[in-house]
């Protein structure tokens, strides 16, 4: 079977890499602007049995004028099977725009997938994919959807599906313990005998979610919950924890075999934060009621909090029983919408949960202080999801491969 070759642009720290790392490709360069997240890149290739040579990064601004000729250079005439990656999405989000009184309009990031679409139309790989978040459906530029434009540009020589709304992917569906809905374009050059539709049939649901529970019940498996995910883990109370601490399962389940060698005795960055003392308090009174903020400023005024945001998801309880929420980059800033749901540690989730919580490895390194750690998960798409679309294109390039 042929090894085959990617560059992954806006590469983050390379969770999209690491699903098709475990199926078998082979990574030519990461493009990306943020130093921590080179690290981790660089670290994981490493990992990966690369040499320091062939450990290629790039560090720099994807809009430069000669980035195609930084990419020549590192990947030195070597055929490209494929182009992976995703423009940052704050500018897409409906959070980032409802925040924005001008929609995100003039924000610089709706203009990156221009520099995706340069490098993809130069090297012109036999696939590509390009993950989003779902905002990308409804943002608007001028008055016209993004979504039409980016999909025309893409669509010059390549193939894609006709609605937008059918790339459309949810994390938990793949077992990962999380509810992450993303928006996967995946493109096959309009020469090769690759329909896109026979690469999103061929990325094969595992689970069912909570929301399509009843209908898929029979066919697959239930979702993977917080609990099978993080319960494992010491408990920690705020401040608590270390970098680096022996740690063994005594009773793994099929997720947790998924994403940790049974031969590794360490956990890393699982240390939590410290609180203030009402926080720790809103923490303890919601996990151990069940409730959400709403119920707390109802029934515990006294909890309520003195710059307190009208949103509802201020305080979130993620909850043993079900996959958490999706994960997000405002980790860095504070935990409040990732509280532990065991009341007695009152706190909120450490690096390694939030790693977890995404499908990373335990063995996966996050480069960087804690806030940064926090970043560069948040932002990464969910490894076992991305091996589950790794499976479906390695697959379609073997088949046209034999014909």
């Amino acid at each position: 079977m042929s090894k085959y070759t990617f560059i992954d642009l806006f590469a983050g720290c390379g969770g999209l890499s690491e699903g098709f790392y475990r199926q078998g490709f082979k990574s030519l360069t990461h493009v990306e602007i943020d130093s921590h997240a080179c690290k981790t890149l660089k670290t994981r290739m490493l990992h990966y049995g690369y040499s320091e040579k062939e450990a290629s990064v790039i560090e720099t601004d994807i809009t430069s004028d000669i980035i195609i000729e930084r990419i020549n250079q590192e990947i030195k005439n070597k055929h490209v099977d494929l182009i992976i990656g995703g423009p940052p999405c704050q500018s897409f989000s409906t959070l980032g725009r409802a925040k924005d009184e001008n929609g995100m309009a003039n924000d610089p990031r709706n203009f990156l997938f221009e520099s995706y679409v340069k490098i993809l139309n130069h090297f012109e790989p036999k696939v590509f994919v390009f993950e989003n978040v779902t905002g990308l459906l409804s943002a608007k530029l001028n008055g016209e959807l993004i979504i039409n434009k980016i999909l025309k540009e893409l669509g010059k020589k390549y193939n894609l599906l006709k609605d937008p709304n059918d790339m459309v992917l949810n994390s938990c569906d793949y077992g990962v313990p999380q509810i992450r809905k993303r928006i996967i374009l995946i493109g096959t050059r309009k020469d090769l005998n690759i329909k896109p539709s026979t690469i999103y049939d061929g990325i094969i649901k595992t689970h069912y979610n909570p929301e399509n529970e009843s209908e898929n019940k029979s066919a697959l498996k239930k979702y993977v919950t917080v609990k099978d995910a993080i319960a494992d883990l010491p408990s920690l109370k705020p401040g608590d924890g270390d970098a680096l601490v022996k740690h063994k399962i005594k009773e793994p389940n099929e997720f947790l075999l998924k994403i940790r060698d049974n031969k590794d005795l360490f956990l890393r960055d699982h240390v939590s934060r410290t609180h203030n003392e009402q926080d720790r308090i809103r923490y303890m009174t919601m996990s151990k009621n069940k409730w959400t903020f709403s119920d707390l400023l109802e029934k515990r005024p006294d909890l309520n909090h003195i710059k307190q945001r009208v949103f509802n998801n201020s305080y979130v309880v993620q909850w043993w029983d079900q996959p958490s929420k999706t994960i997000i980059a405002h980790l860095y800033k504070d935990g409040n919408q990732f509280i532990h749901p065991d009341y007695k540690q009152e706190r909120t989730i450490t690096p390694r949960e939030a790693a977890r919580l995404q499908s990373f490895p335990d063995d996966f390194v996050f480069e960087g202080p804690r806030t940064q750690q926090y970043k560069q998960i948040g932002n990464a798409v969910p490894p076992l999801m991305a091996e589950a679309i790794a499976k479906s294109i390695k697959e379609n390039l073997e088949r046209i491969k034999n014909v």
